[in-house]
């Protein structure tokens, strides 16, 4: 079937009014539903990234992980966050290096397969922004971490008929502290985390 540019700007000019009827997702939290939420693994990337002799950025992906996230929107500071991250699951595009990141130089997946974040306090600093500290343990190591969380907004996804909350945030982590220095600090020793991340409620 042939589909002419008339043809899918008369689906579109049809689809609009549904969507806007629809609405999007909402940061006012005296709209947005509270619960208990998982990630969606199809819509959330964490991507992490490093220097490379001072020449490059250095990008890498975690593929792997899984998340609950207990949201009280009259009461963001009591939330709960949860996640495990599969380091098998490490993905930088060039295979020798994601070898090499999975071995004893690096997060030694044979020992130490997963990483764990989990909150301990969070800090309203704005409208939609806050402050997510907590323990991330890695490589056999437990160290205090925090991230800087904007709320992208809750509402019931259109197209995955859920209700859905989406959250970006930036964090910042030094490898050496917990035992993964390798050739630091020629390759970079900080670390950014940046993370995008869609939970669907599941109670």
């Amino acid at each position: 079937m042939k589909i002419t540019t008339m043809t899918f700007l008369a689906a579109m000019t049809i689809a609009m009014p549904a969507f806007a009827q629809q609405g999007g997702p909402t940061t006012d939290l005296a709209k947005v539903e509270g619960g208990t939420f998982e990630i969606d693994k199809s819509h959330a990337k964490v991507i992490f990234s490093y220097s490379h002799f001072g020449y490059s950025m250095s990008y890498g992906f975690l593929t792997d992980f899984s998340g609950k996230l207990s949201f009280d929107p009259k009461a963001p500071t009591t939330s709960k966050l949860d996640v495990t991250f599969n380091l098998n699951g490490v993905e930088t595009t060039v295979p020798k290096l994601n070898d090499h990141l999975r071995s004893p130089d690096f997060f030694d997946v044979a020992q130490f397969p997963t990483a764990t974040f989990k909150s301990a306090t969070i800090t309203v600093t704005g409208p939609n922004t806050g402050v997510v500290a907590g323990d991330l343990t890695l490589h056999g190591v437990t160290k205090p971490v925090s991230l800087d969380v904007t709320f992208n907004g809750g509402g019931m996804h259109i197209g995955k008929k859920k209700y859905d909350l989406g959250f970006n945030a930036v964090g910042h982590v030094k490898r050496s502290d917990f035992g993964v220095g390798a050739y630091a600090p020629m390759v970079g020793d900080d670390v950014t985390l940046t993370i995008s991340a869609e939970f669907d409620r599941v109670q």
